[in-house]
């Protein structure tokens, strides 16, 4: 079993041992009112150096003694403000630590209980279930796509004929419009004159129609002169 399951079960000695102590909140406030603590010591310590320093140069050579004496607690003061820095330092990284797991815990046990819900979704579901149904879907759905197509192809009922024979039929139909426009039509009549036995040109019609004028006119004329006379 895994240090995990045994955390989420509460077994283990840990767990045991545990079981009375603090919780990580409790801790986590602790811990910061020692940092608080810690802070205002450190100010109080900084405060009494800069004093101690004062003294120092205000007795100076006149009085080396109580110089020597403010010297010495400065030192003391640095010391224990640097015993704090490194307590403090040691404080922050403890609690950095129990925050960091604190937030583990909580993420490793919000995802143990979304595993237990997701098992017990799943209880239920049978997968040779759940394929039989994949495959009724499927189906289904092949059977909406045929009703789908058969609905959207053009209905015939009972109008397929034989593209030739209606050709046939159009042909015989087209043929009878023409023998009966044929028979339609009216030739002109013969005549009942008879033709000349060959054809006299325009030219030699208008020459003739010209000398008949001309000898007409010199007709008029010799009438005329006799009468005159």
């Amino acid at each position: 079993m895994s240090k995990i399951s045994r955390f989420f079960k509460g077994g283990g000695s840990a767990a045991s041992k545990g079981r009375g102590g603090p919780s990580p909140q409790e801790a986590l406030a602790r811990l910061r009112e020692t940092e608080e603590m810690l802070s205002k010591k450190q100010e109080y310590l900084e405060t009494r150096i800069e004093r101690e320093l004062a003294v120092a140069r205000q007795h100076g050579t006149k009085n080396k003694r109580a110089a020597l004496q403010a010297l010495k607690r400065k030192k003391r003061y640095e010391k224990q403000l640097n015993q704090i820095d490194g307590t403090l330092s040691t404080i922050e990284f403890q609690r950095e630590a129990l925050e960091n797991s604190h937030t583990n815990t909580e993420v490793l046990k919000n995802m143990g209980y979304a595993a237990q819900a997701m098992k017990k979704v799943h209880e239920n579901m049978d997968l040779n279930k759940i394929d039989d149904l994949m495959q009724d879907i499927t189906e289904q759905q092949d059977v909406a796509q045929e009703i789908s197509d058969a609905i959207s192809n053009r209905a015939t009922f009972g109008d397929e004929f034989d593209e030739d024979e209606l050709m046939a039929e159009l042909e015989e139909l087209e043929q009878e419009e023409l023998n009966k426009g044929m028979r339609d039509v009216r030739l002109p009549s013969v005549p009942s004159t008879s033709l000349p036995s060959r054809p006299v040109d325009g030219y030699c019609l208008f020459i003739c129609s010209i000398d008949e004028e001309n000898t007409e006119d010199e007709d008029e004329m010799k009438k005329l002169a006799a009468w005159a006379s």
